[in-house]
């Protein structure tokens, strides 16, 4: 018996990732294979590498995709710029940091752990203490936007606080890049790394990285070899390095890649700020849709996240019950939560492709619908109209 062609069904993607790939990233995946060394795909790389320092907002010559995903973008950094023996401060309020302090141990760094409560931003204060205890820390590690909880915290006032204890920065945008303002020269960021599938309404896969002079510095005058020699940025540089002459070091991803291409046209298209502002919006409606039903969220509104939204659920709803009823009577998809948040709240994204109109009226009437059925403790028939006067508003 042959096995069939697999055929998914098509669902809308609002949990923490992967979002909704735009059609046109749909298609340019099924442009044709070329060659990983041909000139032409050489010119797109650099075109690339141009559109994510756009994308981060820097001028560093090494910003480039990573072949794999987000996760092999963050070990890059720490691979790279951890070695045997370094203190790294690192700031945990949510699963991500925990996934930091992995990636300092296996490199044989001493992790110092700044914790902060699930759903907060990472208090300064805390950090600015570890700073001080520690002055021999080489490395501030912190996520920009943690998706666990859905927080942003302060990259800029953290970066300006490790410069200040000459600590180098390594700092999570996976959520963050695309979605949430985010400024790597004016902030000062060292390192920076994010994902496609995100804000950038890409497929998964490749890791985008930036790193500065000043990163370069340590990573050139290392006093033992990168730990990881698919990672090792001195010998990777010799295929995504500057001009036409690159020296072979994997065969690249060549479509994922034209994928990648794709996104930061549309991104360039739209403008980064626009995007950004997209996302508060939609964010601003989603809201105004979940309070009138009776929701809450976790995070402060004044570090919450636009793009990810950590929403509580109501006392005595089954958490599993209500996602399974929405993938598999609306083809939507929203995320469960985390560690600590797991079974007490929903992860409802609004990313890239996602954050769209159509998409948020789907999803807070397809929620109404099937929690009414549950006899959740909601208000009924108010939450499209509060959200249908955010979208018509012209903020």
């Amino acid at each position: 018996m042959t096995t069939p062609s697999f055929n998914p069904p098509v669902r809308t993607l609002m949990g923490p990732g992967p979002s909704d790939v735009h059609p046109r990233i749909l298609e340019a995946l099924s442009r044709p294979t070329i060659g990983h060394l041909d000139p032409v795909f050489v010119e797109m790389m650099e075109q690339t590498k141009g559109l994510l320092q756009y994308a981060f907002q820097t001028e560093n010559p090494l910003t480039m995709p990573v072949s794999a995903p987000g996760s092999a973008g963050m070990e890059t950094c720490f691979v790279n710029l951890v070695e045997p023996g370094d203190k790294v401060i690192v700031c945990q309020n949510g699963v991500f940091g925990g996934r930091m302090k992995e990636n300092v141990e296996r490199c044989g760094g001493v992790p110092v752990m700044v914790e902060d409560e699930w759903g907060k931003s990472v208090d300064l204060g805390k950090v600015e203490t570890a700073l001080e205890t520690n002055n021999d820390a080489k490395i501030l590690a912190f996520v920009h936007a943690e998706t666990s909880t859905g927080a942003r915290s302060d990259a800029k006032e953290l970066v300006e606080l490790a410069h200040r204890h000459d600590c180098l920065t390594i700092v999570d945008a996976v959520t963050s890049l695309g979605g949430s303002e985010l400024k790597v020269d004016d902030w000062g960021i060292d390192t920076i790394y994010s994902g496609t599938q995100k804000c950038l309404s890409c497929t998964p896969g490749i890791a985008p990285i930036s790193f500065n002079e000043r990163a370069l510095d340590k990573v050139r005058n290392r006093q033992s070899k990168v730990q990881s020699w698919f990672l090792d940025l001195n010998l990777v540089m010799g295929y995504w390095g500057s001009g036409q002459k690159r020296a072979y070091h994997h065969t690249a991803p060549v479509n994922a890649l034209y994928g990648l291409h794709e996104s930061l046209c549309i991104l360039q298209a739209e403008g980064i700020e626009s995007a950004w502002q997209r996302h508060n919006k939609m964010h601003t409606a989603l809201k105004a849709g979940l309070e009138a039903m009776g929701l809450s969220f976790i995070v402060d509104e004044s570090h919450r996240l636009p793009q990810l939204n950590a929403v509580s659920i109501p006392e005595g709803v089954d958490d599993a019950m209500v996602r399974s009823r929405l993938l598999n009577e609306y083809n939507l998809e929203i995320g469960a939560g985390l560690g600590a948040l797991a079974g007490k709240v929903w992860r409802i994204g609004l990313m890239g492709h996602s954050a769209r109109a159509e998409n948020i009226l789907l999803c807070i009437g397809a929620l109404e619908a099937v929690l009414s059925e549950m006899n959740a403790p909601i208000n009924t028939g108010v939450a499209l109209a509060a959200m249908q006067q955010v979208l018509s508003s012209e903020k």
